[in-house]
This record gives structure tokens, C-alpha cells and sequence, in this order.
């Protein structure tokens, strides 16, 4: 019986979260998720690589492997795919991590020069040319002259620098960060002599004109099939790994194995940069499986503002079904940062499905995201503090299912007390439709907004388990205006299939029409159809 208890206990292995050394990994008997197949065969491949990934997938994990797999240091990788497939030789590696550097103190430039100067430390190498792209030049050589091999170059993190000041106040540095970079990476491509491998890492993809106009050679396996899950977790691999904290997550919550499976792969599974594969954040379901607690851990360690300001100003709110070529989702232009574009690259949306060569269909990638993304855009939208969203949020839902319309438009009315006046002048109805839109969606109900029909185009209409809801709002009009619209365009025809008829099962269908003046609904208008 003890030796039963042991082996659980050995099967339990610890979850290595925010730990980024695979050093520490392998030696602390932390789970490691064999990647090291697809690693063989990115080693085994000529040329310099970059790899575009949401924060918190992997990325740095996986730069710490490289590092220790051109250091040689063949034990760390015992029992791995790739223990016995390759020579292990020692290259002197540069590696540079822009997460750790510490430019919003020192400022970009003096802040690559101080890493240079310390990895050139670490081989006894002293720099003296003066510049940046100078003294990265200067190291790579020197480190092929003393040890008469060619140099490792592993950069992490790439685009922080930039990343970091995309707010409307700082994008200036931003600007500057960028130069500053353009100037760093240019001697690289002189230096194809002495470098055995190159690879960077990012959470975005900057046009290779702005930053890296002389790699041109660079190659980007951010949507190549051949490494889709090089970082994430597959739901194989889920499944294999990670049996001991699924079975007790279920133990929690009273679930079976499946319905447990089913809950991980709808909160945390989803992301794809191919349209097919599907994957796991690290960061989010160890978390989850680590604490036996279903709840938001990505989105809270860092949800850029000026990425909610910007969804805002652009009146981006429904963002399931987008449609979007490739070339536009790979190209991030911070002097006409697109909201769509961002998105994708910063892991809020994903390729849901490709609808012709190289155009897909982009949603969010689970519920984790969407739900965050919904609430911190009410609250945007609304200009009310976290944490007022969801409890209105969930009042209207009970009063949508009650069908208490007097509380109902009660409670819609305290969502746009906080608006300045101005948006409304500005936008008018686009305004009210996205916040009723973000309201009900973020309670997980059937909702459309702006549905097309053959005749028109409805605000929004709702399908509770009793009832169906179309809406139609005014702000030039009346709420008399609201209802005879819906009748005239005939919105209500395709969900007749669905109204409950005389004695026989059914969904009450509403016709409502609602009518706003200062920053107010003045009237509404409610009619069963008959």
C-alpha cells in the first residue's frame, strides 16, 4: 500500500510555472513536455529563424533548450527524443533577453550594450568599438576567432522594447526603440560565416522593412506546419502528462474524466497559427490543473491598455467571424496599428478556419480570453472601474430570463451613466449597440448584432431558453419608429421556425423597440408577436 502512495506521489511531478530554464527544469523534477522532436528538426534545418508567439506560451522555455543543447550539456536531455540523434558539440552562445534587460531605466541603447558587455564576460572577450550593431558584430567575430567555431545567437523577447511603450503617451520611444533595433540587427546578415545558428523570438511580427530590412533571408515558422506545436500543449500531450492533476480536478468538482476534459479544452484549449491544430496555454492550464480551479490566469499578467483603447476608439467589439488575409494578420505597423492585426498577434484571436488560401476565419481562442476580453471592454466601453461589468451584467441576464423589462431598462440605463456625453454626439447609435452587444455576450447568450436579412439589418436580437428578443434602437427616432421598423423589414420571419405556437413547445418571440435621448433610453416599446 505505501509503495501505491509513492508511486502517485512520483507521478505527480511538479508544474513548472514561470519557470524558464530548462536547466532548472530538468534538475528540480519539474514535468517537461518532450518538444525536442520538433526541436531536432529545427537545428537540423539551414538558415536564421524567428518564431511569433503570445506571451506566457513557451517562448522563453524554449530558447533556454537551445541554449543548453549548443552548450552540450547532453544530461540535461537524458531520456528525451533527442538524446541519441545528434553529435553533441560546445558553441560559445550569445544569448540576449530583452524581457531582463532594463531599457525603461537606462533607455534602449545603453541597455543592449550592457548585455552585450556581459555575455562577452562571460568568454573573457573585451568589446571596444562603440556603437551597438558595432559591438554585436565585434562579439560574434572575436567569439569565432578564439574558439575557431562558428556562434550560437539566441534572442528572446525581441519586440518589448516596443512593445512596452505602444501607449498613445510613449509611443514616441516606441518609434525610437524601433530605429534603435533596425540598427542592432543589421550587421547580422555579414556575419553568415561565423554564425552557426540564429533564433528570435516575439509576440509580434514587425514588417521586415521597419526592423529587419537586411534579413531578408529570415525565415518565419510562426505559421509553418512543421512546428505549429513547438510551443503549447496539444491535447494528446495534455491528456499523457498531466492524468494525475485531471483526475483530481474532477475529484473537485464532481465531474467525470471527459466532462473535465471537455471544461480544460473549452477554457484554455484553441490556439492555431495553421487553422488545424489546436492548442493549450502552458501558463494557463497548469495553472488551472495546479490550483484545481477553473479561472482567468493568462489574461490578467498583462493586458496591454493601449490595446483596450485602441478596440474603443475603433469601435471593435464583436471580433468572432472575422475575416482576414495573411498578409495583413503577419504585418504589425506601430505608426497604423490595426486592431485585428494586433489581436492575432498579441494571442487574443486565433485562425479558426480557412476559408481560401491564405484567408481565414479568426474568433477568440476559449472561453478564458473571451470572457476577460468582453469584461475589460464593457468596463472600457462604459468608462466604469474593473469590476463593475459583470455583476450588471448579471442582473440583466436575470431579468432578460424573468422577462422584467421595467428592471431590464433600468439596469441598461446605469451602463451608459458614465459615458461622456461627447461619445454619444460622436458616434450616436454605433455606441449603444456595442455596449448592448458586449453586455450580452459576455453573458453567454445567443446573441447577433446587426443581423443581415434579406431586408435589413437588426440591432441585436437574444434567445434566452423561453424567449426570443429582437431589438432595434434609436437615437434619431422614437421608439414607435423601433417597432414599426422590425415589423416593415420583417426581422422577426427567421425565428418564426421557432415561436412557440398553441399548444405545443416553443420560444415567446418580442419585438422591442428602444428609443434614446441624453445619454438615456427615454421610451421603450415591447410587443409579443403574435
Amino acid at each position: 500500500m505505501l509503495d501505491f502512495i509513492l508511486q502517485k506521489i512520483k507521478v505527480m511531478q511538479k508544474l513548472p510555472i514561470g519557470i524558464q530554464s530548462f536547466e532548472k527544469i530538468r534538475t528540480g523534477d519539474y514535468l517537461y513536455i518532450d518538444k525536442t522532436k520538433q526541436i531536432y528538426d529545427l537545428v537540423n534545418s539551414a538558415g536564421y529563424f524567428f518564431l511569433s508567439r503570445p506571451r506566457r506560451f513557451g517562448k522563453s522555455l524554449l530558447i533556454s533548450t537551445l541554449k543548453e543543447l549548443f552548450l552540450g550539456n547532453k544530461e540535461l536531455f537524458k531520456g528525451l527524443f533527442i538524446e541519441d540523434k545528434i553529435e553533441w558539440k560546445k558553441y560559445s552562445v550569445v544569448h540576449l533577453d530583452f524581457a531582463k534587460s532594463n531599457y525603461k531605466k537606462l533607455g534602449l541603447e545603453l541597455a543592449i550594450k550592457e548585455r552585450l558587455q556581459h555575455q562577452a564576460s562571460l568568454y573573457e572577450i573585451e568589446l571596444i568599438k562603440e556603437t551597438i550593431s558595432s559591438q554585436l558584430e565585434e562579439l560574434i567575430r572575436k567569439l569565432k576567432g578564439k574558439y575557431n567555431q562558428q556562434v550560437v545567437l539566441l534572442i528572446d523577447e525581441y519586440d518589448k522594447p516596443i512593445i512596452d511603450f505602444l501607449g498613445e503617451e510613449t509611443i514616441h520611444i516606441a518609434e525610437e526603440n524601433r530605429d534603435i533595433m533596425k540598427d542592432f540587427y543589421s550587421p547580422i546578415k555579414s556575419l553568415d560565416d561565423e554564425l552557426e545558428f540564429f533564433f528570435l523570438t516575439g509576440v509580434s511580427r514587425f514588417s521586415k522593412v521597419s526592423i529587419f530590412s537586411d534579413l531578408n533571408h529570415l525565415n518565419d515558422i510562426s505559421i509553418d506546419d512543421n512546428f505549429s506545436t513547438l510551443v503549447g500543449y496539444t491535447q494528446k500531450e495534455l491528456e499523457l502528462h498531466f492524468e494525475e492533476y485531471i483526475n483530481k480536478l474532477s475529484k473537485k468538482y464532481k465531474l467525470e474524466k471527459e466532462e473535465t476534459l471537455s471544461n480544460l479544452k473549452s477554457w484554455y484549449n484553441g490556439y492555431s497559427w495553421t487553422g488545424e491544430e489546436r492548442l493549450y496555454n502552458p501558463f494557463s492550464v497548469m495553472s488551472a490543473l495546479q490550483k484545481s480551479n477553473f479561472d482567468n490566469y493568462w489574461f490578467t499578467t498583462g493586458t496591454p491598455t493601449f490595446l483596450v483603447k485602441l478596440m474603443r476608439e475603433e469601435r471593435y467589439y464583436d471580433m468572432d467571424n472575422t475575416i482576414m488575409d495573411l498578409q495583413t494578420l503577419s504585418s504589425f505597423d506601430i505608426t497604423n496599428m490595426q486592431p485585428v492585426t494586433v489581436l492575432f498577434q498579441t494571442g487574443y484571436l486565433t485562425l479558426i478556419e480557412e476559408k481560401r488560401m491564405n484567408v481565414y476565419k479568426l474568433g477568440y481562442p476559449n472561453r478564458e480570453v473571451k470572457n476577460s476580453m468582453l469584461n475589460m471592454l464593457l468596463n472600457s466601453y462604459t468608462h466604469n472601474k474593473e469590476g463593475f461589468a459583470i455583476p450588471l451584467a448579471i442582473q440583466i441576464e436575470e431579468a432578460f430570463v424573468a422577462q422584467d423589462f421595467e428592471a431590464l431598462f433600468v439596469y441598461f440605463d446605469s451602463l451608459f451613466a458614465k459615458i461622456p456625453y461627447q461619445i454619444f454626439e460622436q458616434y450616436k447609435e454605433s455606441y449603444y449597440h456595442s455596449v448592448i452587444f458586449l453586455t450580452l455576450e459576455l453573458l453567454g447568450f445567443y446573441i447577433d448584432s446587426e443581423v443581415s436579412t434579406s431586408r435589413g439589418r437588426i440591432d441585436a436580437v437574444v434567445k434566452t431558453e423561453d424567449a426570443i428578443f429582437i431589438l432595434e434602437f434609436k437615437v434619431n427616432g422614437t421608439a414607435e419608429d423601433a417597432i414599426k421598423q422590425i415589423k416593415e423589414k420583417g426581422y422577426a420571419d427567421k425565428y418564426k421556425s421557432e415561436q412557440k405556437k398553441k399548444n405545443q413547445k416553443g420560444k415567446q418571440i418580442y419585438l422591442i423597440g428602444v428609443a434614446f435621448k441624453d445619454k438615456s433610453i427615454d421610451k421603450y416599446l415591447i410587443e409579443e408577436l403574435e
